[in-house]
C-alpha cells in the first residue's frame, strides 16, 4: 500500500518537475528569438561637433538633419557645439546620419556614446528605488 502511494508520489513530483523544465524552455526559447525593430520606438541621439559653430551654422544643421528620413527631434546648441535629435531606428540609423553629416556639410563631428562609468551614473532614480535597495542590500550581504 505505502509502495504504491510512494509511487503516485514520485511520479507526480516527476510530472511536475517535467512541467516546469518545459515551460523553462519554452519562456527562454521565446524571450530569446530575435524581436522585430518596433516601428513606433523613439531613440535619442547625440553628436559632438569637434569645431566651434555659430547661430547659422546651428540652423543649417537643424535644416539638414530634420530633411533626413527618421528624423523626429532636434536641438541644436552653437554654445556647447551638441546636437541631440531623436529618430526612429526602423528608418534611420544615427552612426550613418552622422557620417552622412560630415560628409555633406563639411563638419568635424563624432555620435557620442556614454561609457560605462556614465552609464552606471546615469538616472538618480534608480538609486532611490526599494527595488535597488533592495538589490544592493543582498549583494552587499550574500
Amino acid at each position: 500500500m505505502k509502495s504504491k502511494r510512494i509511487g503516485k508520489i514520485a511520479i507526480g513530483i516527476s510530472s511536475v518537475f517535467f512541467l516546469l523544465v518545459m515551460v523553462l524552455a519554452v519562456h527562454i526559447y521565446i524571450v530569446t528569438r530575435p524581436k522585430a525593430i518596433d516601428t513606433n520606438a523613439l531613440v535619442m541621439a547625440r553628436i559632438d561637433i569637434k569645431q566651434p559653430i555659430k547661430q547659422s551654422d546651428a540652423e543649417k544643421i537643424t535644416a539638414w538633419l530634420y530633411r533626413q528620413k527618421g528624423i523626429n527631434h532636434v536641438l541644436c546648441n552653437p554654445q556647447s557645439d551638441i546636437v541631440v535629435f531623436t529618430y526612429y531606428p526602423a528608418k534611420a540609423d544615427a552612426n550613418s546620419i552622422t557620417t552622412h553629416l560630415q560628409n555633406s556639410l563639411g563638419y568635424q563631428a563624432s555620435r557620442y556614446l556614454p561609457k560605462a562609468e556614465e552609464l552606471k551614473s546615469g538616472c538618480p532614480v534608480g538609486s532611490q528605488s526599494k527595488a535597488y535597495q533592495l538589490y544592493t542590500y543582498l549583494k552587499k550581504n550574500l
